[in-house]
């Protein structure tokens, strides 16, 4: 007999969702987490400081309001009152260029005065409406198609500290067509991504509403007043079979069509028994899992094992307001590699959200790694920390700062590679 009509592994943001959903569709779900708490890299840490708490998000910082499914969810675990929208001044964002932290432009006007980008970056793109449709076979990188349609300045300068900042990838390695389908879908069909984005927006725009979606460039981002865990705390509450420290060790289909998941808790071995069976894991975890299971598993292992998750470290940081010289007015700002920067990038993160530090402080979190310095993100601890610290000086004016505290990932995020 079966244990349950669905075995979800995995209790990170994706297996919580899909358990939560196939709950409330009728479904007995157990939920197995090799980990002692649910939730993935989502996680919040408050530490106790002199006036109050500061909040620490031990992974994801915010949300991205895209759906009308997103509410649907928070009113479904009953925490939509706690979400908690960006502040207005979180919609400016900084880019370092010669040594100084330089605002990202956001308006047409300003895309031409900025001194982020030369005159002659600025001229150039007025030949991308005039490129014709791409006519060599095959994936593109992201950097070779940044060239061609916006040059390199620009690959430098925007591209490739916000391919950083979201994937900390490596814009020469990263399909254009799997990391960003919707510029290369403008590109095969209109040559010129401008031209494309003029031609198809009217019809881009209803197909959204019809959706009731939200472009990411318009969206909100969102957290909850005590942060990301507020989500991760919710699930739990809605999901009576979430067992954590219980590692999946082998799984099979039986003669009956039942899938056996072999389980590992505390010492203790067991055999679970479900009609479905749903994988919520990084890939390098999924594929010796789906290998035992027959020619297709296999291959789908081989694939999964090939896709590269690069490291990453991350710094929060508090310090007294009076100590950052910099107004710290906005989202934070992003590094590219050409400035030779020892982070990809640092939030502001006290001034995205209300309530993340005792007032008269502020809380900072930068990152640091990924595909473009894989070691620094796997140096000591203390070593790390002090690069931060180091950084914030000289681009914010900080002060030594009142505390830090730090979390690596060895395998952070999944790189949609060329031949992914």
């Amino acid at each position: 007999d079966a244990d349950a009509d669905v075995i979800v592994v995995g209790a990170g943001l994706t297996g919580l969702t899909a358990a939560f959903r196939l709950t409330l569709q009728g479904f007995a779900v157990e939920v197995l987490d090799a980990a002692l708490h649910a939730g993935g890299v989502v996680g919040t840490r408050r530490h106790d400081v002199e006036g109050g708490s500061a909040l620490n998000e031990l992974g994801p910082n915010s949300g991205m309001d895209t759906t009308p499914l997103i509410n649907e969810l928070l009113r479904d675990l009953g925490i939509l009152d706690q979400r908690l929208d960006a502040q207005p001044a979180a919609k400016k964002r900084y880019i370092l260029r010669g040594g100084r932290l330089r605002a990202v432009p956001s308006s047409p006007l300003a895309a031409i005065t900025t001194p982020l980008f030369s005159w002659r970056a600025k001229l150039g793109l007025l030949r991308e409406p005039f490129l014709g449709p791409r006519t060599e076979a095959g994936e593109q990188s992201i950097g070779a198609f940044v060239r061609r349609h916006l040059g390199q300045e620009l690959l430098d300068y925007a591209v490739e500290p916000f391919v950083g900042g979201v994937y900390a990838g490596d814009p020469e390695l990263l399909s254009v067509d799997a990391a960003f389908p919707r510029l290369a879908q403008l590109d095969r069909e209109y040559g010129s991504l401008l031209r494309g984005a003029i031609l198809s927006a009217r019809a881009r725009r209803r197909a959204q509403a019809a959706r009731g979606e939200t472009a990411k460039a318009r969206a909100t981002s969102f957290n909850f007043k005590g942060g990301m865990q507020t989500l991760i705390d919710a699930f739990a509450r809605h999901l009576p079979r979430l067992v954590c420290a219980a590692r999946v060790e082998g799984v099979r289909r039986d003669g009956d069509g039942l899938y056996a998941i072999e389980v590992e808790r505390r010492g203790e071995r067991f055999t679970r028994r479900a009609r479905a069976l749903v994988l919520a894991l990084p890939a390098y975890e999924a594929a010796p899992l789906v290998a035992a299971l027959g020619d297709a598993g296999a291959a789908a292992a081989a694939a999964l094992q090939a896709i590269h998750y690069p490291p990453v470290a991350s710094v929060t940081a508090l310090y007294h307001r009076k100590d950052v010289s910099h107004p710290l007015d906005g989202f934070g700002f992003l590094a590219p590699r050409v400035e030779d920067p020892p982070v990809l990038g640092t939030l502001f993160a006290s001034s995205m959200f209300a309530e993340r530090a005792p007032a008269g402080t502020v809380v900072l979190t930068s990152f640091v790694g990924g595909r473009r310095n894989p070691q620094a993100a796997l140096a000591p601890d203390p070593h790390i920390a002090a690069d931060v610290v180091r950084c914030n000086a000289h681009l914010l004016g900080a002060e030594p700062p009142r505390f830090t505290a730090g979390r690596r990932w060895p395998r952070a995020i999944p790189q949609y590679d060329l031949g992914h």
